[in-house]
């Protein structure tokens, strides 16, 4: 879906920026390489500024995404690509152990970072065009579940983000927002 937003406070250097988001890949269902493909490159049909990745890359184990990786390093946006992870890209359905899950979390960074997105852990990044700029945040997931641990910080990801700035907020479980301690 193609969609017109407007912003009174977008730098007049960003007018007609245009993003793509996606999302939910989970690529452990996925079966089509042409299907895939297909989409890969509508993706790219769209020439977008920037392409931002809103989580589940996997259904639960980093190794999914192994057959697929070449596919999605085909992405490409003229200032970059950026993601967060969702509840599924932590390993919880697959592992038990503490250790488990923290080789999968090593290892799902590692595939973001092979497709080449710039994965965000509670961090920001700046994009600048002619002296102005806008903000990417990113937020770790903060699932609403009892199931998901609660990694998600709104604080950690505006660090260094002044007041009046244009930003652009990437989390996977909108439910973040209902909770005053992030």
């Amino acid at each position: 879906i193609k969609q017109t937003i407007l912003f009174d406070d977008l730098p007049d250097e960003f007018d007609g920026y245009k993003l793509t988001q996606i999302s939910d890949i989970h690529s452990g269902s996925l079966d089509n390489k042409e299907k895939v493909q297909y989409a890969v490159d509508l993706i790219n049909e769209q020439k977008s500024d920037v392409i931002l990745f809103t989580g589940d890359i996997v259904n639960s184990v980093a190794e999914e995404m192994d057959p697929w990786i070449e596919t999605f390093s085909k992405l490409k946006a003229k200032d970059g690509l950026f993601s967060v992870l969702g509840n599924h890209d932590y390993g919880y359905y697959a592992y038990r152990k503490d250790e488990e899950i923290a080789e999968n979390h090593k290892k799902i960074e590692e595939v973001h970072k092979s497709i080449g997105f710039d994965l965000l852990l509670n961090e920001n990044r700046s994009i600048e065009k002619n002296g102005q700029k806008i903000n990417i945040l990113g937020v770790e997931n903060w699932g609403a579940s009892r199931h998901f641990p609660k990694r998600g910080s709104l604080k950690k990801a505006s660090e260094n983000i002044e007041n009046g700035e244009f930003n652009i907020l990437l989390s996977h479980d909108p439910s973040h927002f209902d909770y005053k301690d992030m």
